[in-house]
């Protein structure tokens, strides 16, 4: 594609064998003798060839990126309906007629798609143009002004799901008056099992597949999504989910654990779908941008939250494999030109392939590792064993984003705690189905009722005396960190410990140090060296400390989160390949054993630009040192810094601090900014970005769902993130069983204020960004003037939050002069939500101290769910007149 697109552009260079030859008057000459002058002129001629040869890469950079952003189903390949999009999104014809005949001419072998290569080098040069057109000077799609630009608010899970009944009524209403529509779309966990499987219910039980939608808009400049967090759902909460659905006559069907049957392995096809992360990868079509608001750092170093403080004896640790791990054996390639490789299992007499086909992108990076599960039991049993008196044991993996890797790595760490147990009972637990990658609470589940329960149970508990004692999870009721492979999730588990002093729960409720156990090497040394420092210099004091934002590399599924599709569980001992399908060639090898765990991660080059540029321009814009955290002694990493060094040439770095750390050197750097009170940007990979936007948010404001976070997507959209903090299953046990709901949407009321800002931006429209503009006031004054929630019953909780706002909001928007004509809307709102404070108030305390009856958890019924987030009649009243009048 490259070659071809050079012929396009540059005029054909003679080459002879002998001397050189060059064109004058239009004839080929002998070239002359070389004069001081005639050097000066060849080096010009040579300067030109270069700037020529360099746009032409950038001209094939921009229209390989719109490619990748038109393949809506990431296949490789164009077909006509993604043809006829692309089309649509560069404003040309779009007709029947036009599409069947440019998809003829880049369908040159008719196979019925238009792969990259024939997308290259087929355009219509007035196509071409129009996409060029689209784009800057590094590749990035620019912002478009659309007509009609709509927000999309995601309806998620749990407590971010119950704040939005009661915030979004009031967002919409005064967003209204300035012609900004926000259309809600669920994408919770119970939405995307009924999306997926519109065939097992009645036609009025199905729904819209909103996710779906989302990732196709995400591919669009009009794109402008606020994403709230969601469940990430491991396995038993899927089979809660799906439990909870079938109670309320949703006929979905059950999830085949092991499937035994054609129809049962297309079952748990869809499932796989739902489970782990699935919304992240659909959405993320661009790098993270996140950071704390300079208003919520200064309040939160004026009235800072409690990290709890150090002793010289803390035994708390960090360990990690020495041997047998992903970042022992990762290999790493980068790809000279557009082609596709298969993975393959060679073993003794036979070939199986495990993935056919994975389309690449010239300039992309692609890595093959392997996990060890015979070292991994031995390290397991090894730190079992050494564990200091006084110490808990440990786990911290990602069951939830790496869906299919981890849960493994996590069910063997269960058989090794539990070994005598599963060694006695095997037979029976093979007969009942458990499965340790659900973690030990999957034995209780299947053991209930059985004639052997109490001897299971008696076993079970006898394990823990010959071990060493267990982090817990929720003390009260016996669970502990094996019993749900989602219950400890490492990078907010990570985080808590080190706010609570490199502490875990004890069984007795009492925090003790803890054995952090941490398989994997690519990214454990971080929290080795935050443990140490604190150690060595006490804890990080939230009043002191800098801001630490970070630049993520995220989108197009990079790295290993996006690994899922190419992650197997080895079926029998052989050789995992990868194998280029076009010629053969073995890019990456692995010997392997029956039950190692390997995976292939891809990085598209793509997002490498800019997700470097990205991090100039947070580093220019702020003069705050940007540091790469990768490292030299890993095999993928090596493959990234030579990336980052060629494309930071492309940008001016002058008198920039921008530099290249392993992420243990950039975090002993960060951490020594942080304790002077300076501010840093970590610029990271996917993994990364997901653990440090936990791990600082937490350390310095108490939570990571106060964080900014923009995601400006390639094709121009954006995507705004509420937060990196979970969907707080414990704030939701709280308002069900006392009606108050300290969920913080902080997060929320920052990702509307930029959002507002695109739409403004976007649509040309002046109220938009007047809304955003008294958004960010009403905000200040919520935070200035504590009106957060609070954490206790009988306190101000969630609704009273959202009252302030409204209320702060509608005295901004009525003391301002920019638009008179909202001044006007909004002068008698402000007034009667004022006069109404104290009546409002003791409606929403009323509400408090009772158990809250919402129809369910993954389903709740949305009636019984509006009543218990709308319990004052008089703040109900302004808002729905608000709505009325805006004529919604």
């Amino acid at each position: 594609g490259s070659a071809a697109l050079a012929r396009h552009v540059l005029p054909a260079m003679p080459v002879s064998r002998g001397r050189p030859i060059f064109k004058r008057r239009g004839l080929l000459a002998p070239r002359p003798t070389l004069l001081p002058f005639a050097y000066r002129s060849f080096s010009k001629v040579s300067d030109a060839i270069s700037a020529r040869t360099q746009a032409a890469k950038e001209e094939l950079a921009i229209l390989a990126q719109a490619f990748q952003r038109y393949d809506g189903d990431g296949s490789g390949a164009l077909d006509a309906q993604e043809l006829q999009k692309a089309l649509q999104d560069l404003d040309l014809p779009a007709g029947d007629v036009e599409v069947s005949e440019l998809f003829s001419k880049l369908d040159v072998n008719k196979d019925g798609t238009v792969e990259l290569t024939e997308w290259l080098d087929n355009m219509p040069a007035g196509t071409k143009l129009r996409v060029l057109q689209k784009a800057d000077e590094a590749g990035r799609t620019i912002r478009f002004e659309i007509p009609d630009v709509k927000i999309m608010y995601t309806h998620t899970d749990e407590a971010p799901m119950l704040a939005t009944y009661s915030l979004l009524p009031v967002l919409r209403a005064y967003c209204r008056f300035a012609g900004v529509k926000i259309m809600k779309k669920d994408i919770s966990l119970s939405a995307r099992i009924l999306a997926n499987f519109p065939d097992y219910v009645t036609p009025a039980q199905r729904v819209e597949d909103d996710l779906t939608e989302l990732g196709s808009l995400a591919k669009h400049p009009a794109a402008n999504i606020i994403k709230l967090p969601n469940i990430s759902a491991s396995v038993p909460q899927l089979l809660s989910a799906i439990k909870e659905l079938q109670a309320k006559g949703f006929s979905v069907p059950d999830f085949p654990a092991d499937p035994q049957s054609e129809q049962e392995t297309e079952i748990r096809g869809r499932y796989a779908k739902v489970l782990g992360s699935a919304v992240n990868p659909v959405l993320r079509e661009g790098n993270s941008d996140r950071r704390v608001a300079r208003p919520v750092k200064e309040y939160a170093m004026k009235h800072p939250h409690r990290n709890h403080e150090w002793t010289a004896e803390s035994k708390s640790c960090v360990a990690s494999m020495e041997e047998g791990d992903f970042f022992a054996s990762e290999q790493s390639c980068i790809m000279e030109e557009v082609s596709s490789v298969r993975i393959e299992l060679v073993s003794t007499g036979k070939t199986t392939v495990l993935k056919a086909k994975t389309p690449l992108l010239s300039g992309e990076v692609i890595d093959g590792s392997v996990m060890r599960v015979a070292k991994l039991r031995e390290f397991y049993e090894k730190e079992m064993n050494s564990t200091e008196p006084g110490t808990l044991f440990s786990l911290h993996l990602k069951a939830t984003m790496m869906k299919v890797s981890d849960p493994v790595l996590f069910g063997h760490c269960v058989e090794v705690f539990y070994k005598d147990a599963f060694e006695k009972h095997a037979a029976l637990f093979q007969e009942l189905g458990v499965n340790p990658n659900n973690g030990v609470g999957d034995v209780y589940v299947k053991i209930k009722g059985h004639p052997k329960e109490a001897e299971v149970e008696k076993d079970l508990m006898a394990c823990y005396e010959k071990r060493p004692p267990l982090a817990y999870v929720d003390s009260r009721r016996g669970i502990t960190n094996l019993h749900v492979p989602s219950d400890v999730i490492v990078d907010a588990s990570m985080a808590a410990a080190v706010r609570d002093a490199g502490r875990m729960w004890t069984k007795e409720d009492t925090l003790c140090d803890a054995k952090f156990v941490i398989p994997d090497r690519c990214y454990s040394g971080i929290y080795d060296v935050v443990i140490k420092d604190c150690q060595a210099n006490g804890k990080l004091d939230a009043a002191k400390i800098g801001a630490t934002s970070n630049v993520g590399l995220m989108a197009a599924k990079a790295e290993e989160y996006g690994s899922h599709d190419k992650t197997f569980v080895v079926p029998e001992d052989g050789k995992v390949q990868v194998v280029q399908r076009d010629g053969g060639k073995v890019l990456m090898s692995h010997e392997v054993s029956k039950g190692d765990v390997w995976r292939m991660c891809q990085t598209k080059d793509g997002p490498i630009q800019d997700w470097v540029k990205l991090a100039v321009v947070r580093a220019r814009a702020t003069d705050t040192p940007a540091i790469f955290w990768l490292s030299e002694e890993r095999a993928h990493d090596r493959s990234m810094i030579s990336k980052v060094n060629t494309y930071l040439k492309r940008h001016d770095t002058e008198g920039l601090d921008i530099r290249i750390l392993s992420p243990e050197e950039a975090m002993k750097f960060t951490l020594e900014r942080a304790r002077k009170g300076l501010d840093t940007i970590t610029v990271t990979g996917n993994v990364l970005r997901d653990y440090l936007t936990d791990l600082f948010p937490i350390l310095e404001l108490g939570t990571s769902a106060k964080m900014l976070s923009v995601v400006p997507l390639l094709a121009g959209g954006g995507m705004f993130e509420t937060g990196a903090g979970g969907s707080a299953p414990k704030h939701v046990q709280q308002f069900m069983q006392e009606g108050h709901l300290r969920w913080d949407s902080l997060g929320e009321f920052m990702a509307m204020t930029v959002s507002l800002e695109d739409v403004a931006l976007k649509t040309n429209n002046p109220d938009a960004k007047v809304m955003a503009d008294t958004l960010s006031t009403a905000v200040g004054q919520v935070l200035d003037g504590g009106k957060s929630p609070q954490r206790k019953v009988m306190q101000l909780d969630n609704r009273g939050s959202h009252f302030y706002l409204a209320l702060f909001w509608a005295e901004a928007l009525a003391k301002q002069s920019s638009s008179a004509m909202l001044q006007e809307r909004f002068k008698p709102v402000a007034t009667q939500l004022r006069s109404s404070e104290a009546k409002i108030l003791g409606e929403l305390i009323a509400a408090e101290g009772k158990p809250q009856d919402i129809g369910g958890y993954y389903f709740p019924d949305p009636f019984l769910t509006s009543q218990a987030m709308r319990p004052s009649p008089t703040f109900n009243s302004i808002i729905d007149a608000v709505l009325a009048a805006s004529d919604f």
